[in-house]
């Protein structure tokens, strides 16, 4: 059996410690009123904006002298009054979302993680696979966050829908007014319903982890020969992979793509799948190598961990293949309500959008190309490390973008959710694993993982 380190477990503590501190300073510090939103953006800005200040008194007083014109001028103010009210009441919900945004691209990346998991263990189960036998506690353990982080998301998504934040434009009935593309999606893109099928989502997915699980422990204890709890587990992820497969796509067209309501991709959900999968095979084998460091895991060897390298490299090569296809095609063909979201990220998210193209790819590609090196504990660490943050950044880039404009910038609030929902997911993870052998003892198929060489 684990033994939850006291250490680690000051650690998980420590982090969601600094990680509500950080947050709460985020939250503390946004606007409330147009005036103090036009002050931080005036601060950050400087001399730029007292120049334009300058430049805007020269021109009123300009028109105050222009007798002839007053009529024309009086109306050419009130027009520009009112775009400035529009746009310093944008500005002010930018900033008021951004330690809310912040919070959601920390909350769904962990979620995400749990999800890719139970994924590739459900992936696992229905190819009957040999090898991964032995990694089976380990990625029950990881899946064990989904319940928290299932909870967390769906009182954000409540709190979003009770318009606590601006983060879902299509959602505020004064921009639904006004805006016809919107109108046309109002059947799908509703509180309501959007709540439901988060719902069904979420239950689905806690509800195959819990009976997998079940199922999995029952069979550690089945009298010799009976594998009917393994049989069970081998019909219930078939299943679940069906029904996986397209809430995940409905999922990433819910929570993320959404967030651009004028946006899509045809793409998208695959693209979401890729990134959740190669992440949460990257946790699988850090978590499996400090395991093994503690002196866990015995008959896990480096022909493991070399199958996960392979995977992690594989997968990174996948994802950057459908990353190439949505941007190519969509480049390429300059539809102006498809290319506006690429334009956004390049001009104002220069450094994240393609800074993340070399870490999810250009750094696997190089690091794990070779078979040594996937059969190398502190290579496969340091090019996890990269991959972990590396689409840690698409998050950001999939959600800032849309909620927060060019406004971003890296505070207390993105510090302060990546710390919280680190530590959580530590704690709860490596407490899950304490709570069962790390081994497992009644698979038929157990033998053939013990003995597996590639």
């Amino acid at each position: 059996m684990y033994t939850f380190a006291q250490r680690l477990k000051i650690t998980a503590f420590a982090l969601m410690g600094l990680g509500v501190i950080g947050l709460a300073i985020g939250f503390m510090t946004a606007p409330s009123t147009v005036e103090e939103a036009q002050a931080m953006v005036a601060d950050a800005h400087g001399e730029h904006e007292e120049k334009h200040e300058t430049v805007s008194q020269g021109e009123e007083k300009h028109h105050e002298t222009q007798d002839d014109h007053t009529a024309a001028n009086t109306h050419v103010d009130a027009h520009e009054e009112h775009h400035d009210d529009a746009h310093g009441k944008h500005l002010l919900h930018q900033l008021q979302n951004k330690p809310w945004a912040a919070l959601y691209v920390a909350a769904f990346f962990f979620f995400m993680i749990a999800l890719g998991t139970l994924a590739f263990y459900a992936i696992q189960r229905a190819a009957q696979a040999g090898w991964s036998i032995l990694l089976y506690r380990v990625m029950e353990g990881i899946t064990a966050y989904l319940v928290p982080g299932s909870i967390i998301i769906y009182v954000f998504l409540v709190l979003t829908g009770l318009h606590a934040n601006h983060l879902f434009v299509w959602m505020d009935a004064e921009t639904v007014a006004h805006d016809e593309i919107i109108q046309g999606k109002v059947g799908y893109l509703n509180v309501p319903f959007f709540l439901i099928r988060a719902a069904i989502y979420l239950l689905g997915w806690n509800a195959y982890r819990y009976f997998s699980r079940r199922f999995s422990l029952a069979q550690d204890h089945a009298k010799a020969g009976d594998i009917s709890n393994h049989k069970k587990n081998f019909r219930i992820s078939a299943a679940f992979l069906v029904f996986f497969f397209v809430t995940e796509s409905m999922m990433s067209w819910d929570w993320i793509m959404s967030l651009d309501p004028h946006w899509f991709s045809t793409l998208f959900g695959w693209y979401v799948l890729a990134s959740m999968l190669v992440t949460a095979v990257t946790v699988i084998a850090l978590v499996s190598i400090y395991l093994k460091s503690k002196g866990y895991l015995p008959k896990l060897t480096h022909n493991h961990l070399h199958d996960l390298a392979k995977f992690m490299f594989g997968l990174s090569v996948f994802w950057t293949y459908l990353w190439f296809s949505q941007f190519m095609l969509i480049w390429y063909s300059n539809i102006p309500e498809e290319v506006t979201y690429f334009l956004t990220r390049i001009d104002d998210y220069n450094l994240p959008f393609f800074g993340m193209v070399a870490m999810n790819f250009i750094f696997p590609l190089l690091i794990l190309m070779s078979s040594d090196y996937k059969r190398s504990n502190w290579i496969i660490v340091m090019a996890g490390i990269i991959i972990i943050l590396g689409h840690y950044v698409d998050i950001f880039n999939m959600i800032m973008p849309a909620t927060v404009g060019d406004q971003w910038f890296i505070g207390w609030a993105e510090i302060g959710a990546f710390l919280f929902f680190a530590g959580l997911f530590i704690y709860v993870v490596f407490n899950a694993l304490s709570k069962a052998p790390l081994e497992t003892s009644g698979d038929p198929y157990l033998g053939e993982s013990e003995r597996f060489v590639y």
